[in-house]
Formats: C-alpha cells, structure tokens, sequence
C-alpha cells in the first residue's frame, strides 16, 4: 500500500511538473512527508525521478519551439556550481527546517507571478536576458537553493525566466525543463553519497512521475502564457499555505 501510495503522489506531481516546468520535486517533499516520509528522505528521494522526466518532457516543448537554447545553455553554467555548494551546505540545516524553507519559497514566489509587471517591464527584461552575466549570476543563485533544498529548481527557475528575464510562462516551462535535469544531476550524487534516498520511495515515485510529466508538457501545449502564469503562481499561493499551515501547527 505504501509503494501505491509513492505512485500515485508521482501520478499527480508528475502532471504539474509537465505542465509548469516546475514543481517536481518541490511539491514532492512535502507530499511525501504527508505520506510520513522523514525530512531529509522526503526532501531528497523524488530526485531519481526528475532526470529522466525533465529531459522526456523538454522534447515536447523543443519540438513545439518553446525552449531557449542560450538561456538553457547559460543557467546551467551558473546553476551547477551554485547546486554543488547547495548540496553540500544542507547537512548544516534540519529536515523539518528545510520543508518549512521550502514552503515559504513557494508562498513568496507564488504572490510574485500573481502581481501584474509594472509598465516597461518587457524591454527591461530583454535587456537583461540579452546580458550574460545577469542570466548566469540568476541561475547560481538558483542552484543554491536548488542544492540546499534538494530540488529540481524548477519553481524558482520558471519565475525567474518570466519575471527577470521575461520569457512567457511556457517558453519559462520548457527552458526550465533542460535546465532542471541538468542540476538534478549533481544534486542527486551528493545526496545519494549522504545517504537521503531511500530508493522504496525513489522507485514509487517515478513509476507515477514520468509518464504523468509526458502528459503535462502535452496539456501545456494548450494553455496561454497568461492563464498558465495565473495558474501556476495560484497553485503555488494556495499549496504553501496549506502546507505551512500544517508543518507550523
């Protein structure tokens, strides 16, 4: 039953996570540790997953142009050497200090993508995107949470594509994707190496993940940038909520 329990939270992160480009494995740990995963474990066993689902759902969004190579090939420049120091850096934090991180991320976030770019916000944007150490330095920062947290970095990659860079919600999705299987990879060495996976989980999980993500990117495919960013940031405002609710009480 427990292993049913790991697939079916797969089944329905998968299908977010394809969608946004985002919330893989964010919105794995705290389901898991519903599901009474521990801490550390929760944080970092849906990563095994992410690898192949994020490079799985990328062919869909290259395939419907909405993927940025350059900013792709940038944000893993600066990502991977913020993930590694992440990583190692989040022995030094508690499991239930990080679920608490994690929700807070997503609630802050969440308001952010609800609030309407102010006026010029476009050609800001393009500017920015045009300046390659602004891309770089974003994604190490990134990758910083990203290793701390053992998360994909999805649901801070794709905010920051829209609202720093100004990418649209679903070009922010597929760009995120290559991104998120890139710096899951050394993420998930490091803590496999500490000992944070246990592979009952790991396994459960991405039976569920991996194909729900194939339909998710497919979905997105139908969905406006608008509504998608309206979706995404609400999901994210009413999900932390709940979460901190119960992680707090």
């Amino acid at each position: 039953m427990r292993f049913l329990e790991y697939v079916l939270a797969g089944l329905g992160v998968g299908v977010v996570f394809g969608l946004f480009g985002a919330g893989g494995s964010a919105f794995a740990t705290p389901v898991l540790a519903v599901l009474g995963v521990p801490g550390l474990l929760a944080v970092a066993s849906p990563l095994p997953a992410m690898v192949p689902a994020a490079f799985v759902s990328a062919r869909r969004y290259l395939a419907s142009g909405n993927l940025d190579r350059r900013v792709a090939r940038l944000a893993i420049g600066g990502g991977v050497p913020g993930t590694l120091l992440g990583a190692l850096a989040s022995r030094l934090v508690g499991g239930d200090g990080l679920l608490v991180l994690s929700g807070l991320l997503l609630l802050g976030i969440g308001a952010r993508m609800l609030v309407p770019d102010r006026v010029g916000a476009a050609a800001r944007c393009a500017t920015r995107r045009e300046n390659s150490a602004i891309v770089v330095g974003s994604a190490f920062g990134v990758g910083l949470l990203t290793g701390l947290l053992a998360n994909g970095g999805g649901f801070l990659l794709v905010p920051v594509f829209v609202l720093v860079l100004g990418l649209t919600a679903v070009e922010a999705a597929g760009t995120s994707m290559v991104v998120v299987g890139v710096l899951t990879i050394p993420t998930l060495a490091t803590h496999w190496a500490l000992g944070h996976i246990d592979w009952t989980v790991a396994s459960g999980f991405a039976v569920g993940l991996i194909p729900a993500s194939i339909v998710g990117a497919r979905l997105a495919q139908r969905v406006s940038s608008a509504h998608s960013r309206l979706a995404f940031g609400t999901m994210l405002v009413g999900f932390s909520i709940w979460f901190l609710i119960r992680q707090l009480v």
